[in-house]
């Protein structure tokens, strides 16, 4: 962190993130103005140092970098609405979708301001330290005048001029983060009716997932070249490992929802000739609406 440069920051939104990220700058020195509809969630605040603004508008100038963390975007046009924004920065990090941010982006810089819009993917316990990534897209030229005081609030990822990427990115990480638990799930279902409890099958689980980890740099040259050679397995030979898969459910009375929908996707991108491809052609059906 660095905490030698300080600044003055309006926060507001005072959730439990916001708290949070008010109470990261309070942490590393800087003047912190807040804002809440209900001001008593700015009392704790106000007793470490933070200056409770009035209005939205004496929050606005109070500081030229405002940090937005509210319920919608829709709560962001209905508070900001008739504010004055120029040379005012905005940092959204009201989570939404990326229509949402680059409209939000146009929105605000029509009326004066300069925009980022970003993603916090952490907790708010974790607002404040290397563990609290927090993504940002928009002009970079905002993004690294702004730095020196977001670097308060965690590990800072810039993503690009496009104001929608950090909204597109927190939702590939939920991808993420829920593909993996569900697997986890399936597999832990299955192992408990032969009697594996949960704990016993998670640091195999791990091992696995750690291991599916490693294939993915490689897994991405082929989908960046869009060439899939089965360098490994064939996709027409995994279509029958699936199969396997869903029947153990089926016998063993555990819900095969999940493993079904992917062999369909895969039954599909065989029928459309690819059965001698390597598993990431299947970005192909993933690339479709259904």
């Amino acid at each position: 962190m660095n905490n030698e440069t300080t600044a003055s920051v309006t926060v507001i939104g005072l959730g439990l993130m916001g708290r949070a990220l008010a109470g990261a700058f309070l942490k590393a020195g800087h003047t912190t103005t807040v804002w809440n509809r209900t001001a008593g969630k700015a009392d704790e605040l106000v007793g470490l140092g933070a200056r409770l603004a009035p209005t939205v508008g004496d929050a606005l100038r109070a500081s030229t970098l405002t940090i937005i963390c509210l319920t919608d975007y829709q709560a962001v046009y209905e508070l900001l609405d008739g504010s004055a924004l120029t040379g005012t920065t905005l940092l959204n990090l009201t989570s939404g979708s990326s229509g949402q941010a680059r409209d939000a982006a146009h929105w605000a810089t029509e009326r004066g301001a300069r925009y980022l819009d970003g993603a916090i993917m952490a907790a708010p316990p974790a607002i404040g330290t290397a563990e609290a990534v927090l993504l940002h897209s928009g002009p970079q030229a905002d993004f690294d005048a702004c730095a020196p005081v977001l670097e308060a609030l965690g590990t800072l990822t810039y993503l690009g001029a496009d104001h929608g990427l950090a909204a597109l990115y927190d939702v590939a990480g939920l991808t993420m983060m829920w593909s993996v638990l569900n697997a986890w799930l399936q597999g832990t279902a299955m192992l408990r009716t032969a009697g594996v409890d949960a704990a016993t099958f998670a640091p195999f689980a791990r091992t696995i997932a750690a291991g599916v980890a490693d294939w993915l740099p490689g897994y991405a040259e082929q989908i960046d070249r869009g060439a899939y050679p089965a360098e490994v397995s064939a996709l027409a030979t995994d279509v029958r490992a699936m199969a396997h898969l869903i029947e153990e459910a089926e016998a063993l009375g555990v819900n095969a929802e999940l493993p079904q929908l992917i062999k369909a996707m895969a039954d599909r991108s065989i029928a459309a000739g690819h059965g001698g491809e390597q598993y990431p052609v299947l970005i192909e059906e993933f690339g479709k609406p259904r």
